[in-house]
Parts: C-alpha cells; structure tokens; sequence
C-alpha cells in the first residue's frame, strides 16, 4: 500500500468513529517513518496517542487533549515481513487501541498501559532478554489465574513446590488438563504447551513458587531475581473445567 493509499484508509477509518468517542483528540497524524523497537529486532510501534494536560479557560479544571499518530513506514516494514499482514485490519485495530488510549487517559485508567507493558515484555522473553518473569499478570485477566498478551495465553498455577514429573492440573474455561511438572525447579517456570490445547496464539502453563514466610522476610533485606524456567510439554484434556464459563481462545 502506497503512503497515499494508507493515509486515506486511515481517514476513512477515522471518519467511522462517532464523534462522541473523538472528544479531546485534536488529529490523526501520519507520518511516513517507521518507528523500530529501541532493543528487539524486526518489532515496530504502528501508532501513539500522544496527550498533554491544559489548563481549560472554561470551567477551571484541566483538561486532556491527544493527538493520535499512525507511522506508515512501521506498517510497510511488518507488510514485508508477514506475507499474511492485512492493512486494512491492522489499521483499524491500531487507530481504535490508540483511541482507547485517550479514553482512558480521560478516565485515569491504567488498564491498557499494563496491557501494553506485558505485551513489551513478552516480546523480551521470546527474545532472550531480561524480562519480568510476572509480566503476563498485567496482560488481560480473562478469568482467575487465567491472562491474554495479545493472542497468548498464560494460565498460572501457584504452589509450594511440585516433585518433578508429577501431574500439575488446571482449568481453561469448562475444560481441564493436566501436564507433568518440569525436571528443573524454578520460581517461575514456563510450560510451553505444544498440543492438546488449540488457540490462535500461544498457550502456557506458568507455575509460581509460593515464597515461605522466612523467604519473603528475607527479600525484604536482600531482594533477588525470581529463577525463570522454561521448557514444553504436551497437556492431557482430563474432563471438566471446576471454574466454569467460556474461554475465548
């Protein structure tokens, strides 16, 4: 897609939107750059929404204003890479998350800063960077011990401590599986599982140590990074779900 093309598509998108939902934003910007990751390689911000407190020369108090920014030049760079990229999806998804970011700026809601940030440290993780081993806790909680980044799926199971190769059960939705816990012990230990769960992304079983009381006072005087595993395993449907609900996946 031509910058043209895309700055019209963009202005078609934005035309969409009631004008209730646009209140405070004072434009929708393009810019022909790409904007790349400062540390992970091929990864690119498509759009910001940039926003600034004013004083108001009406009513007193301060209001929010927001410009919203699309960078061309990042969607071009992800088109080459994915042959399956859609424009007009990504354009639409874009414009729309960046506006959720206005409105809940206006509502002094951190929801999407948070879903933002796990989505940056996932893609730390699957790079081989430091990350927060607890990222995945600010993605989207879909029901208890259960989160999305973006299409991954992380399913927590706290506990003391699990004996290698024993089973280790949990829910997804109205369904139940089980896996054999890691050789290797750990604080937090991702369990990729690679069949027996069918999603659009990725699933994984994450299993936190419970710290004792005497390693939790202990933190308070000499603090230390969580010990991450990460291994596979393949997960065994073994009835119905205990928590009940549909879980979209």
């Amino acid at each position: 897609m031509r910058f043209d093309e895309f700055q019209a598509a963009a202005e078609a998108v934005w035309a969409e939107i009631p004008d209730q939902y646009k209140a405070g934003v004072d434009a929708l910007v393009v810019e022909r750059k790409a904007l790349a990751h400062p540390t992970i390689r091929d990864i690119y911000t498509l759009g910001e929404c940039l926003t600034e407190t004013w004083p108001s020369d009406y009513h007193g108090p301060e209001t929010l204003r927001s410009v919203l920014v699309l960078y061309y030049g990042s969607f071009l760079r992800l088109s080459r890479l994915d042959p399956d990229f859609d424009w007009d999806e990504e354009l639409w998804e874009t414009v729309t998350h960046e506006l959720r970011h206005h409105l809940e700026s206006l509502a002094a809601d951190d929801t999407l800063e948070d879903v933002d940030y796990a989505a940056d440290e996932n893609f730390k993780r699957l790079e081989g960077e430091p990350f927060d081993p607890y990222f995945f806790r600010r993605g989207e909680a879909v029901a208890p011990g259960l989160y999305t980044v973006e299409r991954d799926v992380f399913v927590e199971v706290e506990a003391r401590r699990w004996r290698p190769g024993e089973p280790v059960e949990f829910d997804i939705g109205r369904q139940r599986y089980r896996v054999a816990a890691p050789a290797e012990e750990g604080d937090v230990c991702f369990v990729h599982l690679v069949e027996g769960v069918d999603a659009a992304g990725d699933v994984y079983l994450v299993l936190t140590r419970r710290p004792t009381l005497r390693e939790t006072l202990g933190a308070l005087v000499r603090p230390r990074r969580p010990r991450v595993v990460e291994t596979e395993a393949r997960a065994e449907r073994v009835g119905d779900g205990r928590s009940g609900g549909d879980v979209a996946l």
